[in-house]
């Protein structure tokens, strides 16, 4: 054989070697790509593989993450500490600071309430259970009550109703915190856990607890327009025949919302009633107070969560209504549920699940925020701030009009001024410190709503000047027009009913 005959004979192998590699190497990346796609596919279809059966009585979230890992990973990670300007925790590493320090008008407003002793700035879910445990208003009388939003507490209230759980919670505040929270630990004490807002066989959202399930009952039975909830528009106008039921009759983006509502939300909760959401006439700030201020105790008299330790005044204590004022925003009317913001879908592999990282918009902006925005991280921070900024603003100026408006109520009893002589002011103080109480306890800063946060805020700095200047006058004489002093409160300015 020749020199160019075999030159040709080991380029021709050389190529065949050659072509043979490259099909190899495609056919193997191929195959690798489909069955990488098969797996995904097959991850689509059963997002999760039940290792362990899940029923009613497991609250301990820690076995429920061994069918849903994913979703337990991040759970587990509201025990680490989260902070914005506006808001945050200390973290596993140390217990909260006090609100009150900060802001020594807020243990001005509550004195002789327990929030006097003790406010602290929120920490996560994981810790929701244990910082009750711990607050130093525990050194006061608790009822029972306040376990319906700082644990998992259906078990026991199925315990206590021999079955039922709504007679069993109907009993709770009759029992003192102390002794229901030891029958908590007897069965298994867990902060708020995956059975609280999952069907433990279907996954599906559910509300579960008795104090929601009765307020939006009454919600739904009253007129109050509710543009961000459909499913009760659609069940107010059919027959009728039963109570509006959540679990039946809500759409499931009602129900991203609604497992927020179940504890983030205005009640009452002390040992004279049953724990109550203030909901018959609606969710607005003074659809909420006109509801108490009509409400009475079982023994008839006039509903009032505590009197005001310097001058008398029946004071309403707002909680953390943060479902109610997202209920009179933007993004409520536009759909956006609570879960969009605070617990955006994230990708697992091939699967998309809701991130239980439950925590603020601010740290996870490209997820909770620019899905729908399309403007850059540090523009959407921008907008925030500056809603958050003005709304403190205006919070601050109410704290130091209420701390003068209570100096002034002081100073008139001092004088030897009477309730009678006082009722306007008293009243005054009422409204005010609710307005001012119901933004500062809602955990947005104004954010949730922002127009109507400022418009709670302005009602708040005018009735708690015209409570000063009531306070200033009372013993003036009358005016020559036969008038009478103090001069009479104006009503506020009321929102325009929704169209």
């Amino acid at each position: 054989m020749t020199d160019n005959a075999k030159r040709a004979w080991w380029s021709s192998r050389r190529a065949i070697a050659g072509t043979t590699m490259v099909v190899a190497v495609l056919t193997a990346g191929l195959t690798a790509l489909l069955v990488n796609v098969f797996t995904r596919k097959v991850e689509q279809r059963n997002p999760y593989v039940r290792l362990v059966e899940v029923g009613e009585d497991d609250t301990d979230p820690a076995k429920w993450g061994l069918n849903w890992p994913a979703q337990y990973d991040g759970y587990k990670r509201t025990a680490e500490r989260t902070a914005t300007r506006f808001g945050g925790h200390g973290g596993s590493e140390a217990f909260p600071p006090e609100k009150i320090d900060r802001d020594p008008w807020l243990k001005r407003m509550f004195l002789g309430y327990a929030f006097s002793i003790d406010y602290r700035d929120r920490r996560g879910h994981a810790y929701m259970l244990e910082d009750q445990e711990n607050t130093k208003r525990q050194s006061k009388p608790q009822t029972g009550s306040c376990l319906h939003c700082h644990a998992s507490v259906m078990p026991l209230y199925r315990k206590l109703g021999n079955g039922d759980a709504t007679k069993g919670f109907a009993e709770t505040y009759k029992v003192s915190y102390t002794d229901l929270n030891k029958q908590l630990k007897e069965l298994g004490a867990h902060p708020v856990s995956c059975v609280d807002c999952h069907d433990p066989r279907t996954m599906a959202l559910r509300v579960t607890r008795p104090g929601f399930i009765a307020g939006i009952q009454a919600l739904a039975a009253s007129d109050a327009p509710v543009p961000a909830m459909p499913s009760i528009n659609t069940w107010r106008s059919g027959k009728r025949d039963r109570p509006y039921d959540p679990n039946q009759d809500a759409s499931r983006n009602e129900m991203r919302s609604f497992v927020c509502g179940q504890c983030h939300v205005e009640y009452y909760c002390s040992n004279k009633m049953t724990l109550t959401f203030p909901w018959g006439k609606g969710l607005r700030m003074d659809q909420e107070e006109a509801f108490w201020d009509a409400a009475r105790f079982p023994d008839g008299s006039p509903f009032v969560d505590y009197k005001h330790a310097e001058t008398g005044a029946p004071i309403l204590k707002a909680q953390h209504p943060e479902f109610e004022l997202w209920s009179q925003g933007i993004h409520a009317r536009s759909g956006v549920a609570c879960a969009d913001c605070h617990m955006p879908y994230m990708r697992e592999g091939a699967a998309k699940v809701s991130d239980h990282w439950v925590r603020s918009p601010l740290l996870n902006v490209h997820r909770a925020c620019q899905t729908c925005h399309r403007a850059s991280e540090s523009e959407m921070r921008a907008r925030v701030d500056q809603i958050q900024q003005r709304n403190d603003d205006l919070l601050e100026r109410g704290g130091k009009a209420i701390v003068e408006m209570i100096d002034a109520i002081v100073a008139a009893r001092q004088a030897g001024a009477t309730d009678a002589q006082l009722a306007t002011a008293l009243d005054m103080q009422r409204k005010a410190q609710w307005r001012l109480d119901f933004v500062a306890a809602e955990n947005s800063m104004g954010f949730h709503a922002p127009q109507e946060a400022a418009r709670i805020l302005a009602e708040a700095l005018d009735y708690a000047r015209q409570g000063q200047l009531a306070a200033l006058r009372w013993n003036a004489p009358n005016p020559p027009d036969g008038g009478s002093a103090p001069p009479a409160a104006s009503a506020g300015a009321a929102p325009a009913a929704s169209r």
